[in-house]
């Protein structure tokens, strides 16, 4: 009988193995509205080249990793999206995988950790994002439940090895009941079985503190904690020496502007401002994570 190696079971994720470096900088992708969101334009060509040139970007300014996301998607629904945004999703992601190199996640907003699972564990990427893991938050689009029992189980089932990272308190919501960051951490490792955690402000754009990054990787124990929100190049050098990695949208947009495509640019002054803030912490040589076609 073949024994559970419990300690591997429960080990914190190996940030080099994943995204070839021990503090990754991923850079988010914001798709255009999708088929049956409010806003949808009726062109799914438009989301994709849209999406290609935002990830092209991304990797030229030398992230390490990229997370798809719905987020022009909203007013979101709160756990279940429409069957044509996880088909729209499945495509765009897929197309990406034959344009860049690097580690993929995706985040299916609201809080669809389920659908963004089964994306992930479909086309092979690496890694999702949840907004609600554990406990009950409320949120603009009602009270939201974290469901990792069932999420757990059902990765399990599809035999997949997708790393869940997930938000502690995250933004554009509020616990209910007394908000201890020490509590929530710990909860979300120890009994939500998280890979890594991510710590954001109260909004998108806004950033946390250097002061809870610090409580939240105390209270990790050694699983990695992510910026999630706010991060600039004039902060990160730092929130990065509370953190193991980084989230980073906005401030990557073309004069920082969240509506506006992602500037190569911005990104590389983001990413030598993020490298230069974790000396001690040095990155593994990355190749070019441009794909050549012939």
């Amino acid at each position: 009988m073949k024994h559970l190696n419990l300690g591997t079971v429960l080990g914190t994720v190996d940030l080099n193995q994943v995204f070839k470096t021990p503090n990754p900088v991923i850079g988010v992708v914001h798709l255009l509205p999708l088929p049956s969101s409010p806003r949808w334009g009726g062109s799914l060509k438009a989301v994709i080249d849209r999406a290609e040139q935002e990830a092209t970007a991304l990797a030229a300014g030398g992230v390490d990793g990229m997370i798809i996301e719905n987020f022009f998607d909203a007013p979101f629904p709160k756990d279940q999206v429409d069957p044509a945004v996880v088909s729209a999703m499945t495509v765009v992601v897929q197309r990406l995988k034959h344009l860049v190199t690097l580690p993929i996640g995706l985040n299916v907003l609201r809080n669809d950790a389920r659908s963004a699972l089964a994306i992930a564990a479909c086309v092979q990427a690496q890694f999702i994002r949840v907004n609600v893991w554990t406990g009950i938050m409320a949120t603009d689009q009602g009270l939201i439940e974290g469901r990792a029992h069932e999420l757990m189980r059902y990765r399990r089932e599809l035999g997949s090895d997708v790393k869940i990272m997930a938000d502690v308190l995250v933004k554009h919501a509020r616990p209910l009941g007394s908000i201890n960051l020490t509590t929530a951490v710990q909860d979300t490792i120890e009994r939500g079985l998280a890979d890594a955690v991510i710590l954001s402000g109260w909004a998108t754009g806004s950033p946390t503190s250097r002061e809870d990054l610090e409580l939240a990787s105390a209270a990790a124990n050694g699983t990695p904690v992510f910026i999630g929100s706010g991060a600039d190049w004039e902060n990160i050098p730092d929130l990065m020496q509370a953190a193991d990695g980084v989230i980073v949208s906005s401030s990557l947009k073309r004069q920082g502007k969240r509506d506006n495509p992602i500037d190569p640019i911005r990104v590389s002054r983001f990413v030598e401002a993020a490298r230069r803030s974790a000396p001690s912490k040095k990155s593994a040589t990355s190749v070019s994570s441009i794909k050549l076609h012939s």
